[in-house]
């Protein structure tokens, strides 16, 4: 039998019970359209995800005092471990490959001036944060390179707190009180926006020896370094273990490097996807019981013709072949479906709620397609294996 003649019969089989047929394949389009809208919710997170965490490069490396076996940050527990101070900073500013290096003291406090008053996070750093961080100044200038013990009182506001604080005023030259110091305002930070929940312009950032007097800390919180481009972050690592261990005497810190850190929560996100992936393939498990049964069921209708077709010479392979193409067209046309629906309810969902990432990659539409079809062929097998194995005569005695 020839291909154009096998491609006939099959079509005029699906196409002589439409609602049937319809209804076939609407539960293979039901679920690719799961699958595709629950991948697209997923990697659109994923791709949020990772590009919150890139929004300050990709080459930073955080130093925090105390050994974690883990790698993971520490707990912010009392502990004995032999804290970072601003003279590590400074050491490891003179390492080969390293661009910036800047301390880190993070507290709360109550920040006041303009006869207003309110209560935000306070970063102690250096005149190297902007270079660590990209980060951009809006007006005036960023904390000037001081010494470390006779760093000047000014403030950096961010864009959030200037606002608060001052309105459409210009604040530069003002004076602020944060906790007991006062400070001089010298410049305000281009707005940065949120960073899984924090907002990063409710800020302001003072000299880190000035932030150590305020929350009365003898050291750092953690040491945030800027690595060159291109080169490996393992080799900068070592570099930094080895200059704070000859400090330190022992490895009392741990190093935490961005590649790493995005490459684990890469890994969990794509578990996450896959997972809510799976959760969608539920329903394509679903449209290949129906495949079977609506299959099987034609099989029994089709007794006699099958009969004729062995009579007149067709093979059982190009019987088996046909009720294939039958079950394989029909998950075709269901996946095609589904994917159409999949692809405007993830772009509509995107245009009703913005803020919800959604993002649709074209590996994710091939792979659907293919997954339907497979099934399609998985649900035929039995099927079309019982019609090419009908006893030709018995076949004809149906009629």
């Amino acid at each position: 039998m020839r291909w154009a003649d096998s491609l006939q019969l099959a079509l005029r089989a699906i196409t002589s019970q439409r609602l049937r047929s319809f209804l076939t394949l609407l539960g293979i389009a039901v679920g690719i359209t799961a699958v595709i809208l629950l991948t697209s919710i997923g990697e659109g997170i994923h791709r949020f995800v990772l590009a919150e965490f890139t929004q300050f490069g990709t080459n930073v490396i955080s130093v925090m005092p105390g050994k974690t076996k883990t790698g993971g940050t520490s707990s912010g527990l009392p502990s004995s471990a032999r804290p970072l101070t601003l003279e590590d900073a400074a050491a490891l500013e003179r390492l080969p490959n390293v661009v910036a290096v800047t301390p880190n003291v993070r507290g709360n406090a109550e920040v006041a001036g303009n006869g207003r008053t309110r209560r935000t996070l306070i970063y102690g750093v250096n005149a190297n944060l902007p270079a660590v961080f990209r980060s951009t100044v809006h007006s005036g200038q960023f904390l000037p390179a001081d010494d470390l013990d006779s760093a000047r009182a000014f403030v950096v506001l961010g864009a959030k707190l200037k606002n608060e604080l001052f309105g459409s005023d210009n604040p530069l030259g003002q004076r602020l009180r944060i906790g007991g110091l006062h400070f001089r305002v010298i410049g305000v930070m281009a707005p940065k926006g949120q960073f899984l929940g924090i907002d990063l312009d409710d800020t302001a950032f003072v000299p880190a020896v000035r932030a150590q007097e305020l929350f009365n800390r003898a050291g750092v919180d953690e040491i945030n370094i800027a690595a060159s481009e291109g080169v490996p972050s393992t080799l900068i690592a070592a570099a930094i273990r080895e200059r704070l261990g000859e400090r330190h005497g022992r490895e009392d810190f741990t190093i935490i490097t961005q590649e790493e850190m995005l490459k684990t929560l890469s890994n969990i996100l794509n578990v996450l996807t896959m997972a809510v992936g799976a959760l969608g393939g539920i329903s394509l498990l679903v449209g290949g019981v129906g495949i079977v049964t609506i299959m099987t069921i034609a099989v029994t209708e089709r007794t006699a013709e099958i009969g004729l077709l062995v009579a007149l010479g067709a093979r059982r392979r190009t019987i088996l072949m046909l009720f294939l193409g039958e079950a394989v067209a029909l998950s075709a046309l269901g996946g095609l479906l589904g994917l159409l629906l999949g692809f405007g309810l993830a772009q509509l969902i995107h245009l009703l709620l913005p803020a919800l990432p959604v993002h649709t990659p074209i590996s994710f539409v091939l792979l659907a397609e293919l997954l339907a079809i497979l099934i399609g062929l998985a649900a035929g097998v039995l099927p079309a294996r019982r019609a090419a194995q009908l006893d030709p005569v018995e076949a004809l005695r149906t009629e």
